[in-house]
């Protein structure tokens, strides 16, 4: 048996399917098996993979179009090592991953190890994406009132503990969107997070097709699993710690629209004000929104 299972879905992302694997076989921890599922794709990504399919390390599955979550359970449903990494099929990952986040994995209390990412576009070339929110910045240890606020885990660099499967569950497949940090935060209430400072993942950002562009179901399925993870965890987080994390999202939500949706993005900065009037970064934003309308006009 392998000591990691290294899970592959992938949506027509034939194009880039191939540099995926090669950076999966070039690793220089080789103690793994590969699981590709197929979510149903309908262009070439069964032909470039056929070729991988003579080492016995590779195994593919194609099933009809399930969504993200469905794919992924698969996945694992049909993993056998005691690790689990997921990787999607737009992304890379640096030759020494597996390498430097496994040995991690030797304390017992560890259930997902993770790493920082760089950033490359649709060609593969390098992309300045500026993290600027602290609660994005990677934490360590029990996660979940951090995890609360954002989540700071880059899904391909992750690797998680069998185990943690086996007591949380699978991914939600009632979920089109945020089905990772559900994952993380029902993991965090048993189990540490553990991080490696270096980028370990070349994450691909900003290429046609991207799930992460829709914002509207985004911000629906964040609020179901907010609601979700603190009714089976009433007492995980204090009401004034509630507050501050509906605060910072609505703000967030608020500035993200500010350019797409004026109306609701002025309802996510009065609802952050009124539900912390402490902070005045809400009416900051909104002024910014104002001068901003001004010099466009």
């Amino acid at each position: 048996m392998n000591a990691v299972s290294v899970v592959i879905t992938c949506y027509n992302y034939g194009k880039y399917i191939a540099r995926c694997v090669e950076s999966v076989l070039g690793q220089t921890f080789q103690d793994f098996e590969i699981i590709i599922v197929d979510d149903g794709s309908t262009d070439n990504t069964g032909e470039i993979i056929a070729p991988y399919l003579t080492d016995s390390r590779i195994h593919y599955i194609k099933q009809e179009n399930a969504g993200q979550a469905v794919a992924k359970n698969a996945g694992i449903i049909n993993s056998k090592s005691e690790f689990i990494a997921f990787l999607d099929a737009d992304d890379l990952w640096d030759h020494t991953k597996l390498e430097k986040q496994i040995p991690l994995f030797s304390d017992p209390y560890v259930g997902v190890v993770y790493s920082s990412s760089r950033y490359i576009d649709g060609d593969g070339k390098d992309f300045i994406f500026r993290i600027e929110s602290d609660y994005m910045m990677p934490k360590s240890g029990y996660v979940s009132k951090h995890l609360l606020f954002d989540n700071f885990v880059p899904f391909s660099s992750s690797v998680v503990r069998r185990e943690c499967f086996e007591r949380v569950g699978l991914f939600n497949e009632s979920l089109s969107m945020g089905i990772d940090w559900d994952l993380w935060l029902r993991i965090s209430v048993y189990y540490q997070f553990q991080y490696v400072d270096e980028p370990l993942l070349l994450y691909r950002i900003g290429h046609s097709g991207q799930m992460s562009r829709n914002l509207e179901k985004r911000i629906r399925c964040a609020d179901s699993i907010f609601q979700a993870f603190l009714e089976a965890n009433p007492d995980i987080v204090s009401p004034y710690l509630r507050r501050r994390i509906l605060h910072y999202s609505c703000v967030s939500r608020g500035k993200y629209l500010r350019n797409t949706n004026l109306k609701m993005s002025n309802h996510y900065l009065l609802k952050a004000f009124i539900t912390w009037p402490f902070s005045l970064e809400p009416l900051k934003e909104l002024i910014k929104t104002y001068l901003l309308r001004i010099i466009g006009k």
